[in-house]
């Protein structure tokens, strides 16, 4: 596993933001996890993507290392974080790659329009619970409501009602707003992804400068088992010295 070159944490709205910096690449891409995960999803892609870039992993609000703080557990919030994190860090732009809540989050972010993000990678995002395939949203939707039970005589379960409410409730992003994101995009899914295939397909359509890329076999776990396909994916379209990237196009 590729260690470090920095770790630390930064004092954001009340909670301790754990980050992790690889590499030494004169431009910076920021990785954000999915939930009840943390920066550790993406050793993976560390090794291959720290070649080029300053990798900036974080671990989100209430997850890893990062501290829950005061502030409401919501997605807005952690895009806040992010955004707050790489001005401490001194980063004036980068590009944004986040798996499933944390490509939510990076969709937030750019929507803030307070931060210039160069590129976007988005995995496995989704725009409103619904647009999870019922056979994954049922049983979340059932965890959440059992730990909400007992959370008031469990803190353990408390703080998982807390981030699997997340998913439940979260995001509520109108597709409508996706097109103020000017930055080019890459969205991300594997072909027996847990995002229905019209949902993902609706995020590309939205966004003004989208490619869509299907991982073939893949789950929602693309950066996982079939790391080596989709890191070749992700780097092809970062190190790309295009501004722009083809309307919509879908490839396998």
């Amino acid at each position: 596993m590729t260690e470090p070159i920095k770790e630390g944490s930064a004092l954001i709205h009340g909670a301790n933001i754990h980050y992790r910096i690889y590499g030494n690449g004169p431009k910076t891409l920021l990785l954000l996890h999915g939930n009840g995960e943390d920066g550790h999803c993406f050793d993976k892609q560390i090794p291959d993507l720290s070649k080029y870039f300053q990798v900036i992993t974080m671990d989100s609000r209430g997850h890893g290392l990062s501290e829950r703080g005061p502030e409401p557990l919501t997605l807005d919030q952690m895009s806040i974080d992010a955004i707050e994190l790489l001005k401490y860090l001194r980063v004036k732009s980068a590009s944004v790659l986040g798996f499933s809540d944390g490509a939510n989050i990076a969709m937030l972010m750019a929507l803030k329009s307070v931060y210039p993000i160069e590129k976007l990678v988005l995995a496995g995002g989704n725009l409103y619970p619904m647009g999870v395939k019922p056979s994954c949203q049922l049983p979340t939707i059932l965890g959440y409501g059992i730990c909400s039970l007992i959370a008031k005589f469990d803190k353990k379960a408390r703080t998982k009602a807390e981030i699997l409410g997340l998913m439940v409730k979260e995001p509520r992003i109108n597709p409508d707003s996706l097109g103020r994101i000017t930055a080019p995009a890459l969205i991300l899914a594997g072909e027996r992804d847990m995002i229905k295939d019209k949902h993902t397909k609706l995020i590309a359509r939205s966004l003004p400068k989208s490619t869509l890329t299907i991982i073939p076999k893949a789950s929602h776990f693309v950066f996982g088992k079939w790391a080596e396909q989709t890191n070749e994916v992700v780097l092809n379209f970062l190190r790309s010295d295009s501004k722009t990237v083809p309307g919509h196009h879908v490839s396998q």
